[in-house]
């Protein structure tokens, strides 16, 4: 398969194979081809070249639909999902049950519930989609590649907002789906469910593949070292760091059931891990901080100086930034340039008169994207169409050109290969050298003990531990505290 982009090879003759029943990884960094290859895959975008069979068959995909009707059903990571629309109108829309004309409501009803049935969960049929959690819209979304009698099914990073038990569920109908001869493509940059969940991985490196391999046949460095070209000794840089006084101190805040008495303090050169299941109150303990959300008392100081944080433009203003869970809603306008991106927080230095000094704003985006390596054509490129890996380096540069004192880190590494994590941890550990004081949001737990100097564990709202030496401390430590 080949697909080229303008100023970008994507695909340089990419082969690909798989079974009836077969889960197959494909891995690789961000902007290594995965995406493009799905959705080759899906109908979505023509190749250049290339032949796509199955079951013997020479197909032609040359839209969604022809994916559909030859078998291929793509499960994107932002659901292809109406939000008004309930389960059963998704499953069915572009392919209603009709009679006399007109939509048999109850026969598409009755169907759903027998998909439902057949994977094993209940959804509630009459609520629309937009009021179903991340697990039930992905659920629906498989039941809408059953609906189709889909033979491949491709899953882009299926597990990323899910929860450990959903994913353990959804773990289950994969396997379920095996047993049926379904063959499922499995994307994902998380490694140890490569390895729970797949039976073979195909690793991709600029557009080509580098190598196919049973998973009971390679280790997870090996894979890494051939995601990246390179030998990666360390998953997590070392870091030898003296912390220093406190730079940011929290007391008292509290926000609602969300945030309940939260108090702690950030050294100078220090990296604080917020760890706990989800709904703990991380990020809305960070999104007071940084005045997103208004809190109900409680009090911020940073360099001992009391401050009144009412909305981001006074946490900006004060040094504080924060790079948000949700890169695409939060982090970017997708529909702009990346170098707008990198201005919108630096207007202040970059403009004059109302206007944006254009070349100083292109000369020192072109610093930052020189020192993060983000790969793109041109500054011109929209945000919406960078890999994640890249997107998250758009927001790095950002607020690094900002030099602030503060950064919070809510979940960095989400949907980013092992390579570009690695870039994004050494980068904290430099600006920890630089005396900046660091918050860090992480559901990996390999994450938060192979970064963080100390551990704050909140579970419903409060912090309900602290551990001290993240070196020293396990897995197992943080969930007896996360549960409590």
């Amino acid at each position: 398969m080949v697909k080229s982009f303008p100023g970008v090879q994507a695909l340089r003759k990419v082969d690909l194979t798989l079974g009836c029943g077969e889960v197959l990884a494909l891995i690789g960094e961000n902007g290594a081809g995965k995406s493009t290859l799905m959705k080759v895959l899906g109908g979505a975008q023509p190749s250049d070249e290339g032949v796509i069979e199955i079951d013997g068959r020479a197909v032609v995909l040359e839209t969604p639909m022809d994916a559909r009707q030859a078998g291929v059903a793509v499960i994107y990571q932002e659901f292809n999902l109406v939000p008004g629309l309930t389960a059963v109108e998704n499953i069915f829309l572009g392919k209603e049950v009709t009679r006399l004309g007109f939509v048999a409501r109850k026969q598409e009803r009755q169907q759903a519930a027998r998909l439902f049935q057949r994977l094993g969960v209940e959804i509630d049929l009459d609520l629309p989609c937009r009021r179903l959690t991340t697990a039930q819209q992905q659920l629906v979304e498989i039941a809408k590649a059953l609906a189709f009698d889909a033979r491949i099914i491709v899953m882009d990073e299926p597990s990323a907002a899910l929860t450990s038990h959903e994913v353990a569920r959804l773990f289950d109908i994969i396997r379920d789906l095996k047993t049926r001869g379904i063959g499922i493509i499995y994307i994902s940059h998380r490694l140890d469910e490569v390895f729970a969940i797949t039976d073979r991985v195909m690793i991709l490196r600029d557009g080509q593949n580098v190598g196919e391999r049973s998973v009971g046949q390679i280790t997870r460095n090996e894979m890494i070292e051939m995601m990246v070209g390179r030998e990666l000794k360390d998953e997590f840089p070392p870091r030898d760091v003296r912390i220093g006084p406190a730079r940011l101190e929290v007391a008292g805040l509290r926000r609602g059931r969300d945030v309940q008495d939260v108090s702690f303090s950030v050294g100078r050169g220090e990296i604080l891990a917020l760890a706990g299941l989800v709904g703990a109150g991380r990020t809305e303990t960070v999104r007071l901080i940084f005045g997103a959300d208004r809190r109900d008392a409680g009090e911020i100081r940073l360099d001992g100086n009391l401050l009144a944080v009412r909305s981001p433009r006074d946490a900006i203003a004060a040094g504080i930034g924060l790079l948000t869970e949700d890169r695409k809603l939060q982090g970017l306008v997708l529909s702009h340039a990346v170098r707008d991106n990198f201005v919108l927080p630096n207007l202040n230095r970059l403009s004059r008169h109302g206007f944006v000094q254009r070349r100083h704003a292109r000369e020192e985006f072109g610093r930052y994207a020189d020192l993060l390596r983000i790969r793109i054509p041109h500054q011109e490129q929209r945000a919406a169409n960078l890999s994640g890996g890249n997107q998250q380096k758009v927001v790095l540069a950002k607020w690094l050109a900002r030099n602030c004192e503060v950064l919070i880190f809510d979940e960095p590494t989400r949907g980013i290969d092992a390579g570009a994590k690695y870039e994004i941890y050494l980068l904290m550990n430099e600006l920890a050298a630089q005396g900046k004081a660091i918050i860090m949001i992480s559901s990996e737990l390999p994450e938060v003990l192979g970064m963080a100097d100390r551990i704050l564990v909140m579970h419903q709202g409060r912090v309900t531990g602290q551990i001290e030496d993240a070196r020293r401390a396990t897995q197992e430590q943080i969930m007896q505290l996360a549960v409590a």
